[in-house]
């Protein structure tokens, strides 16, 4: 098969989750998503609290809540991953498939050094022949994501916010896996912090070839950081496409409302934010419609109707394809 034919290293087709509801009630929570991401590539997953992206990530991971339940198709490298047990599970999850979570003192274990905690993966997956092995490679993993024999042989509690990040980050790639995911990894940093984590994971994808999924509230700081964007709302794609297109032609309205939203640099008193008006609706508030209609400059009567079918870019009524 030629690279221009290749199969993308992560496809998704038609994803839907139900979660469980009150008096026994089955909750429609992701929506027929559509995603594809290839090697060295990188997708940002964007939308506020609510919109769907943790579930997003747990349903590729195989880590639904109990009672969950998903459809449509998810594969890796041309293997499906729902059609595997436990013991696909195990295989995947480390190895090929991994997941940097949104709060490392809680991902981490208190109790264990932090090189111990990145020993672990590579003892599991016997990628290395003895444990001093083991631990060198650790050893250079951590260097590489900034962390020195000190940091490393601490325990999470004696690290800082950033620091706990970049040895979570380092746990997750332990393994060598083609597949990251990162779930607002930068949710509890400063600005500046914030700016060093995403270079890092951009830097990573570089040098590794590996796919990264990227999870974040924040338009405006990761946009620029990721080759393409996934704009998700009420568990349903809006917008997908690259990412300096959608910050300079953005065309679905939700798009255009969160990108007018950020906070800009310099403005002065005179000039406000524009916030969203409204919130994200929960799940027993879902209507069969557009989600973002209630919200919507441009909604008409058939968008609290009907959804828009998604087009590979876009899912809007009001907006010409």
């Amino acid at each position: 098969m030629s690279a221009s034919h290749a199969a993308p290293l992560l496809r998704v087709r038609d994803l839907n989750v139900w979660m469980p509801g009150p008096a026994g009630a089955r909750l429609h929570a992701l929506r027929g998503l559509h995603l594809t991401l290839d090697a060295g590539d990188s997708l940002a997953l964007i939308g506020e609290s609510g919109s769907g992206k943790t579930l997003t990530a747990l349903a590729l991971m195989g880590l639904l809540p109990e009672g969950a339940s998903c459809t449509g198709e998810i594969e890796l490298q041309g293997q499906s991953l729902l059609a595997l047990d436990d013991t696909g599970w195990s295989a995947v999850r480390g190895r090929r498939l991994a997941m940097v979570f949104q709060e490392p003192l809680t991902a981490l274990n208190p109790l264990q050094r932090v090189l111990a905690q990145v020993v672990e993966p590579i003892r599991l997956h016997r990628l290395a022949p003895d444990r001093e092995t083991a631990q060198q490679r650790a050893m250079a993993l951590l260097e590489r994501v900034g962390l020195d024999e000190r940091q490393a042989r601490s325990y999470p509690h004696e690290l800082s916010g950033g620091q706990r990040q970049r040895a979570l980050i380092a746990m997750a790639l332990a393994a060598d896996p083609v597949l990251l995911i990162a779930d607002e990894p930068t949710t509890a940093l400063d600005a500046r912090l914030r700016l060093q984590v995403l270079d890092l994971l951009a830097s990573l994808v570089a040098e590794r070839g590996m796919g990264l999924l990227l999870i974040s509230h924040d338009l405006a700081l990761t946009a620029r950081r990721v080759q393409r964007l996934a704009i998700l709302y009420g568990g349903q794609l809006m917008e997908q496409g690259d990412a300096a297109t959608l910050l300079t032609e953005p065309r679905h309205p939700y798009t255009r409302a969160l990108w007018a939203a950020r906070p800009r640099l310099g403005a002065g008193r005179d000039q406000p934010l524009h916030p969203l008006p409204g919130q994200v609706p929960t799940l027993a508030q879902l209507e069969p419609g557009c989600p973002f209609a209630p919200r919507c400059p441009l909604a008409q009567p058939r968008c609290a109707r009907q959804a828009p079918a998604w087009d590979g870019r876009l899912a809007c009524w009001e907006v010409t394809p």
